[in-house]
């Protein structure tokens, strides 16, 4: 062939023209791909308001605090559908007629689940919404007045017992 002749080749049976294309359109795939991903898996706010919940910190504190002067403590029982708590305070400490249990996924806020548990002779008995995924879940005991809370963690389904104190709080400095 000569040099100043022109290829008569088409321009698809170049290879060049292919491999100048496989950026271009990998990028376009892989954006879709994460644009679908984006759209269908909505993961849920962990918190909608940040900066109220970082206000309210010192009330948490003091939540946490009113738990340990009453000295309570609580055994946590995981079962299937259900939960059950045993509570125990110091002596003259009138116990709740029913706690609210907040259970919250680490990291998406769609799972978290809050239970009222009913008192019966043998502690507090409460049944679980929906199925709990394998996580460390954080496990919230409060009373119906939000006076004092337990804070502890689990995580599911290893642990079905679980002992929250509230003589193991430290002080924040």
């Amino acid at each position: 062939m000569a040099p100043n002749q022109l290829s008569s080749t088409p321009w698809y049976k170049e290879r060049w023209t292919w491999l100048l294309m496989l950026m271009p359109v990998t990028a376009i795939i892989g954006g879709s791909i994460t644009m679908w991903l984006a759209v269908t898996s909505f993961d849920g706010m962990v918190a909608d308001d940040y900066y109220k919940q970082g206000l309210a910190i010192n009330q948490t504190l003091a939540r946490a605090t009113a738990a340990a002067s009453q000295g309570l403590k609580a055994e946590v029982r995981f079962t299937a559908d259900g939960l059950s708590v045993t509570l125990q305070a110091k002596s003259g400490v009138e116990l709740p007629a029913r706690l609210l249990v907040t259970l919250a996924h680490p990291t998406r806020g769609g799972l978290d689940q809050q239970i009222v548990l009913e008192r019966s002779a043998g502690g507090y008995q409460g049944r679980i919404q929906s199925e709990l995924v394998s996580a460390h879940w954080k496990v919230l005991i409060e009373d119906e007045s939000r006076s004092w809370r337990l804070s502890g963690a689990a995580f599911l389904p290893t642990e079905t017992e679980i002992r929250i104190d509230s003589a193991d709080l430290k002080p924040v400095d």
